[in-house]
């Protein structure tokens, strides 16, 4: 089945979402148990100094969305 122009864009963010999401849950998974070890080993660390990952931006999900469409481009 062919999709139209607007479905297959509409997919492709989608798409592009979902791997910039599952980028940003990994990421905060290793931060958040590398937090909880820390405290573990030491109750005063300060988790001021922990910087945790940005949530990914529409920006960056459309531009992840056009490097996947311009794979889909090629022949």
């Amino acid at each position: 089945m062919s999709n139209n122009p607007y479905s297959l864009r509409a997919g492709l963010l989608k798409q592009a979402e979902g791997i910039l999401m599952q980028r940003w849950q990994t990421e905060n998974d290793r931060v958040r148990e590398s937090l909880h070890l820390k405290r573990d080993a030491d109750p005063s660390f300060n988790i001021d100094t922990v910087t945790f990952p940005k949530f990914p931006t529409t920006d960056e999900i459309i531009a992840e969305a056009e490097k996947l469409y311009s794979f889909v481009q090629k022949k």
